[in-house]
């Protein structure tokens, strides 16, 4: 794989390493966040209790959705 030398400020340095995983080199940082949105990403920001909650109210919003179907008879 070719490679290219980039120039940043210490600033953009500290930005960029604050994001970096351990034993994760630069190239996969910024691979990774100017990646498109891996649904993993979001792994682990529910508490149980707000996922019990999420997963009801999309077993809810799914039947209401499907009576809503069955009345316009698609």
């Amino acid at each position: 794989m070719a490679t290219k030398t980039i120039s940043i400020t210490e600033e953009a340095y500290e930005r960029l390493s604050a994001k970096k995983h351990e034993k994760e080199s630069f190239s996969e940082v910024i691979t990774r966040i100017t990646n498109k949105i891996n649904i993993l990403d979001f792994a682990g920001i529910l508490n149980k209790n707000e996922s019990e909650v999420l997963s009801k109210d999309i077993v809810g919003l799914r039947k209401l959705s499907k009576n809503r179907l069955k009345r316009i008879k698609i």
